[in-house]
């Protein structure tokens, strides 16, 4: 892993992962923005040069804010394939897959699309848990199956048992207050969390901190991220 600071603390750590892929393929994640300002986040996007952003969901916060949320899209989608798996507070602050389709970027709500041979999807956190009709059928399409998963906390009950190759989830937001390499709290998860920040089930999960700044509760210990996945060949 390379790991750069930008802007604000904004780290950017870049991975490898090998995969069935023909050639090098980037991802920039960005999890859990909350309505925070869009600039840093853009730029240090396009300091990575991606070949396509993934967003795991919470870009939105509140239905008075949403319209930021959606800002940030539209700016992403300009300059990159941008999907978008959503979060709960996009689900609550009203956004629609039409109103992501508007901005430009592809709502992945329970969907999936190819993107140069890699599946990419989005299950929802729906109330009620979520539809596992969709990851069977997510589940039996052929290749680098990658999905965007905002709950952490549905890995173990729902997505581990399906051959996924990497779940992206975010949510946790590192844990808010990190001591001694572990989260404090995560909402689904309760106190020290199983699941806040960085690769866990031999590199199956990844759980991202967010680039939000976590108002109204402060970080400790805790930076912001936007990262980077370099798919590589096997």
């Amino acid at each position: 892993m390379n790991k750069r600071s930008g802007k604000g603390g904004l780290e950017t750590p870049v991975y490898e992962i090998k995969a069935s892929v023909s050639s090098r393929v980037r991802f920039a994640l960005v999890s859990d923005l909350h309505c925070a300002p869009s600039r840093p986040v853009i730029e240090a996007i396009k300091n990575g040069s991606p070949d396509a952003v993934l967003v795991c969901g919470d870009f939105s916060h509140s239905k008075k804010t949403k319209e930021v949320g959606l800002e940030f899209l539209y700016m992403s989608a300009k300059l990159f394939p941008t999907f978008v798996g959503f979060g709960n507070h996009d689900l609550d602050s009203g956004v629609s897959a039409s109103d992501v389709e508007k901005t430009g970027a592809v709502p992945l709500d329970d969907a999936f699309v190819r993107f140069k041979g890699i599946l990419i999807g989005g299950l929802s956190p729906r109330k009620g848990g979520p539809d596992t009709a969709f990851l069977d059928r997510f589940s039996r399409e052929k290749g680098f199956r990658l999905l965007l998963c905002h709950y952490p906390h549905y890995y173990d009950k729902f997505v581990k048992g399906y051959p996924v190759d990497l779940t992206l989830s975010g949510h946790a937001h590192g844990g808010q207050w990190r001591f001694f390499g572990r989260g404090v709290l995560a909402p689904g998860q309760g106190l020290f969390p199983k699941y806040t920040s960085g690769f866990y089930d031999g590199g199956r999960l990844f759980v991202c901190r967010g680039a939000g700044n976590g108002a109204p509760v402060p970080r400790i210990n805790n930076p912001r991220e936007v990262v980077f996945f370099d798919l590589i060949s096997e």
